[in-house]
């Protein structure tokens, strides 16, 4: 086999249809477009959403919801998380500096610390926000929550 004898297999690759090419053709005429219409002229483009005039769905359906453009979001990271990361590296003040170097966040998020699990260590742990929960459970144990 060499690279100049392969052809495609049979069936596989057809000519395309040739209109516009006189009445002989059998496609000649109007080019197999049918009459008049915005259809047959050349240029033609259906706009994205169109129904033949009758109202669209994008537009016969009522607009619902709400994005709140003053919305902060927080990567969450539970007290249990805290706990780990404490043991295995033997914090005691446990920041963003901290959870980015652990993989937890990267640097353009924002942290809140929830209240998910058991906390024995204790610590000193900065964040953007506290759930509750999570700031009872490290005052309880006699930690310092730190809002930035």
């Amino acid at each position: 086999m060499k690279l100049h004898t392969l052809k495609p297999a049979n069936g596989s690759t057809h000519h395309d249809k040739r209109v516009g090419r006189g009445p002989g053709s059998g496609m000649g005429g109007t080019s197999t477009r049918g009459h008049k219409g915005a259809k047959s002229r050349s240029g033609y483009h259906k706009k994205i959403g169109f129904e033949g005039g009758q109202m669209p769905l994008q537009r016969r359906l009522p607009k619902f919801g709400f994005k709140n453009i003053n919305r902060v979001e927080y990567k969450a990271i539970n007290l249990s998380v805290l706990q780990a990361l404490a043991e295995q590296k033997n914090f005691e003040k446990i920041g963003r500096e901290e959870l980015i170097a652990a993989g937890f966040i990267s640097s353009k998020q924002l942290v809140k610390i929830l209240g998910n699990g058991e906390l024995k260590a204790k610590l000193a742990v900065e964040a953007n926000a506290f759930s509750k929960t999570a700031e009872a459970a490290i005052q309880a144990v006699g930690g310092i929550a730190t809002k930035i």
